[in-house]
């Protein structure tokens, strides 16, 4: 069984990608999660995300993954016995204590290791295995060797990553934003100081950092290493992101099912992927060690988001669509369109009218909501977008 494993950070974003095509959906609470900066989930906002999940045939994860020091530990056996009544699918761990403290206990919960362990060989998966543990979540820097031999020698249920941001260091063992700016990237604090631009000894600038996952290339790949979880990582990223990168890897995933996956669409789809995403994008690790093309070096990188989202399509009525405008675009454009369950399609914008009904120009008012006359039908929830790859070829 393949999953295709969705971030989410809050309702609107769980909603999204459970409409785009994720099997599954991982979120953090309050407290005990890496993400302190997103907005997060109480536990009233967990049990409404249960029943919107188990409502649309998906799973539920709950990341309870931080490195627990001992004030973090009050009140976790009482969290851990809210989320089992709850009925979440999964908690993503990574301290023993949180293993220990549902074994002890024996709270119905189902554990996956997370990535910010670091597992990347089978003797570790073992313990875990002997602890309880019903999936790892590999490292990110997991090679294709890596999986085969674990898979092999454990056949337990793997997750790894396929898409988003990469640690310079390993994942979970990392202290710099705790030196540069007092801030725990091990309990959700993390700075991305890896990001900053540093001032050395003769004032020249000192860059550093891991240019973004993208697995396009090697999802086939990972199928026969035997991954059953593909894991995109973003809880902060946008609906538009969710939606884009869930449309095209759900693609990938149909065509390698099909057998129809080719060269001419895997460039297609990796062209998508790297324009919803402010940096560039490579396979890392699953192929050996990423040398200086996995990374940014004194380069003078460029991480300025694009404003290809355009707007969000309410409704369809009588050949317009309601849209909320997100960027600005004009009468006479030449835009795309998809949705959760139909092809991105291009069509050039001929009328747009003010909630009045009055003729428009130029939408350059975010939360601006408009009327566009598409000569096709548009399911709600669509995300209209500038016109930026070559569209002849349809998800």
């Amino acid at each position: 069984m393949i999953e295709l494993l969705s971030p989410a950070g809050d309702i609107e974003r769980l909603k999204i990608a459970c409409m785009y095509g994720a099997d599954a959906i991982y979120i953090g609470g309050k407290d005990y999660g890496l993400r302190a900066n997103a907005t997060n989930f109480d536990i009233d906002g967990i049990k409404e995300a249960v029943r919107i999940c188990h409502e649309n045939g998906k799973k539920l994860y709950v990341t309870v993954n931080i490195v627990f020091h001992n004030e973090n530990l009050d009140g976790l056996k009482k969290y851990l016995e809210d989320l089992a009544k709850i009925g979440i699918d999964a908690v993503i761990v990574s301290d023993m204590v949180v293993i220990d403290t549902i074994n002890k206990y024996n709270i119905n919960l189902e554990v996956h290791l997370s990535t910010q362990d670091s597992t990347l060989n089978s003797r570790k998966a073992k313990y875990y295995i002997d602890k309880g543990v019903k999936r790892i979540v590999l490292a990110r820097e997991a090679s294709k060797e890596d999986i085969e031999r674990i898979k092999k020698e454990t056949n337990i249920d793997l997750e790894a990553f396929i898409q988003g941001a990469m640690c310079t260091s390993f994942s979970g063992r990392c202290v710099m934003s705790n030196y540069v700016t007092n801030r725990d990237s091990n309990r959700g604090g993390c700075a991305q100081v890896c990001r900053f631009s540093f001032k050395c000894k003769y004032d020249e600038p000192f860059e550093m950092m891991s240019k973004d996952l993208n697995m396009i290339t090697n999802i086939a790949s990972m199928i026969e290493a035997g991954i059953n979880s593909f894991k995109i990582e973003g809880r902060m990223r946008s609906i538009y992101y969710i939606a884009t990168v869930l449309h095209t890897y759900k693609s990938v995933f149909k065509k390698i099912e099909t057998k129809t996956l080719n060269d001419e669409y895997i460039n297609y789809a990796t062209n998508i992927i790297n324009r919803v995403a402010n940096r560039e994008s490579v396979p890392q690790f699953f192929n050996g060690l990423p040398l200086d093309e996995g990374q940014y070096y004194n380069n003078g990188r460029d991480e300025k988001s694009n404003q290809d989202f355009l707007g969000l399509a309410l409704e369809h009525d009588n050949g317009y669509i309601k849209l909320e405008v997100r960027n600005n675009f004009k009468l006479g454009q030449t835009v795309n369109i998809f949705g959760p369950n139909t092809e991105d399609k291009t069509f050039k914008i001929e009328e747009i009218l003010d909630e009045e009904g009055n003729n428009k120009e130029v939408c350059n008012h975010p939360k601006e909501i408009v009327k566009i006359k598409v000569p096709f039908e548009v399911e709600p929830w669509s995300m209209m977008h500038v016109k930026n790859v070559d569209k002849n070829m349809q998800m």
